[in-house]
């Protein structure tokens, strides 16, 4: 499509991820108060997943149609764009840090998870000519991987063998009474309404993707990673800037750092729809780059979650606004 009609695309998808995310939010919240799952579990799986999905359709329209580096680094970059989020939000919780009064082991547990997938999809890059059916092995462990986390993810909230100290800023959660008087069926039928809407929209910015990196002479990396990832990520910053305002802080931080993970598992499926051999062989030095710079920013996430510093965006808030920065710069320069 021209570029013109491209950019109108992203605009109108974006409105509709923007619309739909936030009330996948409110959805999700309600879930977590009537399952009793807690919210950043609940923001870990089902926050996760179901805002995830405009990204992972529009890595698998990508892969499907040949253009392995936009699949790969659409997903990658969602975990870019996704971190970088949590400092909006911190921004915008007044009082404590976010990281500190959302205090929660499941959510440590989540970014080390997610450092865990990161690091075999660099393995899958160093051994990109190993395939089993033009399937890499490292695209089958990494949804293994992925649920064995969630099933530890649940054994560390029911039975925590570390506790954060709680201080006068911590914001302890506390179920919503309101939940209890809606239908639990109507409830997840919103849920899948919701996910579907938000699903056809990443279906339109991945068209609609393509099409700018063709026309606009920008790499498939550089689009994927700064351009559709951040409009599929909508989603993520739509509902965790709603789940503060709410005062579900914990499923704020469990919708990013979970959806993180969640995210990796688009390199897996965009390796089984691409049908021009490995996705792994088709990368490149830049594609390296995105994930050894999304690495540098789950750690410092993590790290703001473990130091939980009293005020202010603290100092992985800014580490993380500057690690985005440059690598937007060095990304740039690459191609």
């Amino acid at each position: 499509m021209p570029m013109p009609v491209a950019v109108a695309v992203l605009a109108v998808a974006a409105l509709a991820v923007i619309v739909f995310g936030r009330r996948l939010a409110t959805v999700v919240d309600r879930l977590a108060d009537r399952t009793g799952i807690g919210e950043a579990l609940a923001g870990a799986v089902l926050l996760a997943a179901a805002t995830s999905l405009a990204g992972l359709v529009a890595s698998v329209t990508a892969a499907s149609g040949g253009d392995a580096q936009l699949a790969v680094s659409n997903s990658i970059g969602g975990v870019g764009a996704q971190t970088a989020f949590l400092v909006v939000a911190d921004l915008l919780h007044r009082g404590a840090n976010l990281e500190h009064a959302a205090a929660s082991i499941t959510n440590v547990f989540s970014a080390l998870l997610m450092t865990v997938m990161l690091g075999i999809v660099v393995i899958g890059m160093a051994t990109s000519t190993t395939s089993v059916w033009d399937v890499h092995p490292a695209s089958l462990f990494l949804p293994l991987v992925y649920g064995y986390g969630l099933w530890l993810s649940r054994r560390v909230s029911q039975e925590p063998m570390w506790r954060a100290t709680r201080t006068p800023q911590t914001r302890v959660e506390t179920p919503d009474s309101t939940a209890a008087r809606g239908s639990l069926t109507t409830m997840w039928l919103s849920f899948a309404l919701f996910a579907v809407l938000v699903s056809a929209a990443g279906f339109a910015v991945a068209r609609a993707g393509v099409s700018l990196a063709e026309a606009s002479g920008l790499s498939s990396t550089f689009i994927g990673a700064f351009i559709t990832s951040i409009v599929t990520s909508m989603p993520e910053l739509v509902t965790t800037v709603a789940a503060v305002r709410a005062g579900a802080l914990s499923l704020a931080v469990g919708g990013i750092v979970g959806g993180n993970a969640f995210d990796l598992l688009f390199v897996a499926a965009s390796d089984v729809a691409y049908r021009d051999g490995g996705i792994y062989a088709a990368m490149g030095a830049s594609d390296m780059f995105l994930v050894g710079w999304t690495i540098l920013l789950v750690g410092t996430a993590a790290a703001g979650l473990v130091r939980r510093e009293p005020t202010g965006i603290g100092f992985e808030g800014y580490s993380i606004l500057a690690i985005y920065a440059a690598g937007v710069a060095v990304l740039g320069v690459l191609g």
